[in-house]
């Protein structure tokens, strides 16, 4: 089997399947699990996909699930793909040096605990795996994690106890993600095990600031979590509607769009 062959079969496996591990891909493949991983190194560099703890999953930006009907982080993670990039960016930047932050599951806040600065120590808590993956790297975070039952679709972990851990933890600043954001119905998300966490996280927290992208103002999803007179401020991109802007205004929000 070629080089290529083997990044076509790989890419295959992971078009199929959420992640699949290196020893895996390795007796699949018929070849070492040193060709497989600089196999996938390679498939890395190119942004195709993301390797961590001995297994890989496709990138966020390329994924897709066939015939799929429900939320998932990967399928979201592409779409409006640079607004959130931006977005995660910009709220990044509104960490303080010493900041407790605790930072929600989804394809927007994995950018802000990506581009925190590196330059400021924080301890932040979180409970999915693209975010955490993204903070062990980071000599200048404090990482904690709440733990629970693995959802793949959000590639978030939830549990009683868990939710203790939040509801124990004193946050100076908190970025939440969501589905929906309507004026009449609230802040919502896709997934009902989602709602009992993003609560925990608002009671825990002194600000707390929503980064979504534009197409989630006047979207309404099944599980309902806040108001939007439940944060402090929220960043999104220029696509937001007119009427959010004079609602955000007359409400006291602080509106961050990049």
């Amino acid at each position: 089997m070629t080089k290529s062959e083997r990044w076509n079969a790989i890419m295959r496996r992971l078009g199929f399947e959420t992640a699949a591990s290196i020893l895996e891909l390795s007796r699949d493949l018929d070849v070492s699990p040193m060709t497989v991983r600089r196999d996938l190194a390679a498939l890395a560099r190119e942004g195709k996909v993301r390797v961590l703890y001995g297994s890989a999953m496709l990138h966020p930006d390329l994924a897709r699930r066939e015939s799929e009907t429900y939320y998932s982080l990967n399928a979201a993670g592409a779409e409006h793909a640079e607004e959130k990039r931006r977005i995660g960016k910009a709220a990044a930047a509104l960490a303080e040096p010493g900041d407790g932050l605790i930072v929600d599951c989804g394809s927007t806040t994995e950018y802000v605990a990506r581009y925190l600065s590196e330059e400021a120590e924080y301890t932040v808590l979180c409970y999915s795996l693209n975010v955490v993956s993204e903070l062990v790297r980071r000599r200048n975070c404090r990482t904690l994690f709440s733990g629970g039952e693995f959802h793949e679709n959000t590639l978030m972990f939830e549990s009683p106890e868990g939710l203790e851990a939040i509801r124990h933890f004193r946050a100076s600043k908190a970025f939440l993600s969501a589905s929906g954001v309507d004026a009449k119905f609230g802040v919502t998300c896709s997934n009902a095990y989602e709602r009992e966490t993003k609560k925990a996280v608002i009671q825990s927290s002194l600000r707390k600031i929503l980064v979504v992208d534009s197409s989630k103002f006047g979207a309404v999803r099944p599980a309902y979590f806040a108001d939007l007179a439940d944060f402090d401020e929220i960043v999104t991109d220029p696509g937001i509607p007119d009427e959010y802007r004079r609602i955000a205004e007359e409400r006291g929000l602080r509106l961050t769009i990049v």
